[in-house]
């Protein structure tokens, strides 16, 4: 009884604000790195907050210095590196309500990523029904989220003017562009842009006549008949207001 309390407890989420280091590649030529603190921590997953945008399934590389009673590899090392994938994104002001940042949960899948991270980085995952008590192969935690485009809202051809920001490995804006869009609904748009965004990087969307800014992912490109290029996103941190 008294080891089975004990093992409850260490699976309780711990408010240890041990530093961490985040990073993750939106695409294969693309990465970046961002330090933060924990803000709770299991041995199967933590909570931290982010500068950079991220959405649920991406893959993400952790550094902490775990409490090694917390581990289940790696106990003799200083620092604790561990694949994770996100569980759940939430926006929220900053401190200084100059920005958002973004509140992350991230449930750990092991030592290794899937083989296909390396080639497809953006791909995202759902933890699979044998759970994380094995943690051993990512391949067998993990399943992928489908990649088709399977819309279950219908796209409203509505112009809405946006200024479309792309970010840079600090999280600072590199490149930006007014926009207008094809077609939107609540979860994503379809824009007209000259900017070359590969697919899996995250962007920031303002819309002035709306008053809001969203972050999202670029799912897909093509060009039309028009010969003017698309982007064709999903929206992460929130919905559109239609």
């Amino acid at each position: 009884m008294s080891e089975e309390r004990s093992w409850k407890r260490i699976r309780e989420r711990l408010e240890l604000r041990l530093p961490i280091r985040v990073r993750c590649r939106e695409t294969p030529d693309f990465e970046w790195m961002e330090v933060s603190r924990l803000t709770d921590v299991t041995p199967f997953g933590a909570g931290f907050i982010l500068k950079h945008p991220t959405e649920k399934g991406r893959l993400l590389h952790l550094t902490i210095p775990m409490p090694r009673q917390l581990r289940t590899f790696d106990h003799l090392e200083d620092q604790y590196r561990v694949w994770a994938v996100v569980r759940y994104v939430r926006a929220l002001p900053s401190p200084d309500n100059k920005a958002i940042v973004f509140d992350v949960g991230a449930a750990f899948i092991g030592k290794r990523p899937p083989a296909s991270y390396e080639a497809e980085p953006w791909k995202r995952y759902e933890i699979s029904n044998k759970g994380l008590q094995k943690m051993a192969d990512a391949e067998e935690i993990l399943k992928p989220i489908p990649t088709s485009d399977q819309r279950t809202e219908t796209r409203h051809n509505i112009a809405v003017d946006m200024l479309l920001e792309i970010f840079d490995d600090k999280g600072e804006v590199s490149q930006s562009e007014p926009s207008v869009t094809e077609n939107i609904s609540h979860r994503g748009a379809t824009l007209f842009t000259t900017l070359q965004v590969p697919i899996g990087r995250f962007i920031r969307l303002t819309s002035l006549p709306y008053n809001l800014t969203v972050h999202a992912a670029v799912r897909a490109q093509s060009t039309g008949g028009d010969g003017i290029p698309r982007l064709h996103v999903e929206f992460i941190d929130r919905e559109w207001p239609l």
